[in-house]
């Protein structure tokens, strides 16, 4: 029996094939256009053909890598079809979200989106790992970072970093706050794996003075502890929004615009044309434009 070649360089080769172009093939499969390449040398090495010639303006076929490109992407057609047929999911979007996010920021407004988008079937991958688009089946992603992302992805603005100093409200001196930068520097802080507190204090012109720290994973569990009286958490306003309107959270410390990374809503070029996708970044948007935090 012939010993098929691997998955992943047939997928490369058909994108090549249809498009004349690693590059415009690695936008649609969501990697890099060298890593595309890679994949049909791979396949070139292990059927030992040459299956494209590379021209100044991008790839043409031999004649055997035309023949084999017919009957490969006809497959991949095929395999395509099969999948819609078995499983038509039109109105399902995937999108991959850090834990923080979505226990502090889409959880809660989840019941705006049900009202605006009933028939979307929205599914939340929350993990802090990097999702890819392709191989996790991504559709939508919200993340922490800075610009440019790469050309394969359109990026939406949601929220500028703007950091506040939180606590339960036993640390507000009598119902005053803020607080003073140097009573601020002596109250036990609670850190996230930013650690940004030295930064911030720095920027008040004073140093960190407390006797006691809470170091813990995530960002989302420095708010839980906050709120559980454990100390001042320094965290993104949009994402206490509710804390602090609940009564459950006192802002103590000024807000800092920080000059990091923002959140950014991200999905592939390709996706564009997707309008049920289209809509969930709209309606991402346009919760952030109206929220209550400033921007």
């Amino acid at each position: 029996m012939t010993e098929l070649p691997p998955l992943n360089s047939l997928r490369a080769f058909d994108a090549a094939g249809r498009r004349l172009s690693f590059r415009a093939a690695a936008d649609e499969l969501g990697v890099t256009q060298g890593a595309v390449a890679q994949q049909v040398r791979q396949l070139e090495a292990h059927l030992d053909v040459v299956l494209f010639e590379r021209v100044p303006k991008g790839l043409a076929f031999t004649s055997v890598g035309r023949s084999y490109h017919n009957r490969i992407s006809g497959a991949f057609a095929d395999l395509r079809d099969a999948t819609a047929e078995l499983k038509p999911e039109p109105n399902k979007v995937i999108i991959s979200v850090t834990p923080t996010f979505a226990a502090k920021w889409l959880i809660p407004n989840l019941p705006s989106f049900t009202t605006a988008h009933p028939n979307i079937d929205l599914r939340i991958m929350a993990t802090e790992k990097v999702s890819s688009f392709h191989s996790d089946g991504i559709d939508l992603a919200v993340r922490q970072g800075s610009p440019p992302f790469g050309a394969s992805l359109d990026v939406t603005l949601l929220f500028k970093q703007s950091l506040i100093a939180v606590a339960a409200p036993i640390f507000a001196d009598e119902g005053d706050s803020p607080l003073g930068p140097e009573a601020l520097s002596k109250l036990p802080k609670v850190h996230d794996t930013h650690e940004l507190w030295s930064s911030y204090l720095a920027q008040l012109g004073v140093k960190d003075q407390s006797a006691r720290h809470l170091r813990l994973s995530q960002t989302s569990l420095a708010v839980d502890a906050a709120i559980a009286g454990q100390g001042v958490a320094l965290v993104s306003r949009f994402l206490v929004t509710y804390d602090l309107e609940a009564g459950r959270l006192v802002e103590v410390g000024p807000a800092w615009d920080a000059d990091r990374s923002d959140f950014y809503a991200l999905m592939p070029r390709t996706a564009k044309d997707n309008d049920t996708v289209s809509k969930v970044v709209t309606w991402l948007k346009s919760c952030s434009d109206k929220g209550p935090w400033p921007m």
